[in-house]
């Protein structure tokens, strides 16, 4: 069983940046493959981005490379997400994902692959 809490969502300006938090209860953490999704006013939750649970392998949705960057902190119990030129149509709610089974590496956008969310955090991007 994982928890997991995300924080460091708010309000920034269009161009601006912010880095999420996603910390994990449990010892086993480290044997996680994490993932971070978000769901906008009205639309379908979607994949982000997602990292491997030795942190070697990251995987994004093509909107955000280049852009954002997920990290973990296996020591931490903690994976980040820094986020750079925000968009006004980034704002949504951000979610933290813990995968258990280890099949990232095809099925890391996929959210029936994820077995524990965090409540999420609100990320608003201002024009």
């Amino acid at each position: 069983q994982v928890q997991l809490v995300e924080s460091g969502g708010g309000l920034v300006q269009a161009g601006g940046s912010l880095r999420l938090s996603c910390a994990a209860s449990g010892r086993t953490f480290s044997s996680y493959d994490m993932g971070w999704f978000r769901q906008a006013p009205g639309k379908e939750r979607e994949f982000v981005t997602a990292i491997s649970w030795g942190g070697g392998s990251m995987y994004y949705a093509d909107s955000v490379k280049g852009r954002f960057t997920v990290s973990r902190d296996n020591a931490k119990n903690t994976v980040y997400l820094q986020m750079n030129s925000l968009k006004p149509e980034e704002t949504a709610v951000y979610y933290c994902a813990a995968d258990a089974n280890h099949r990232i590496t095809t099925l890391a956008r996929d959210q029936m692959e994820y077995d524990y969310w965090g409540q999420g955090t609100q990320v608003t991007v201002s024009s």
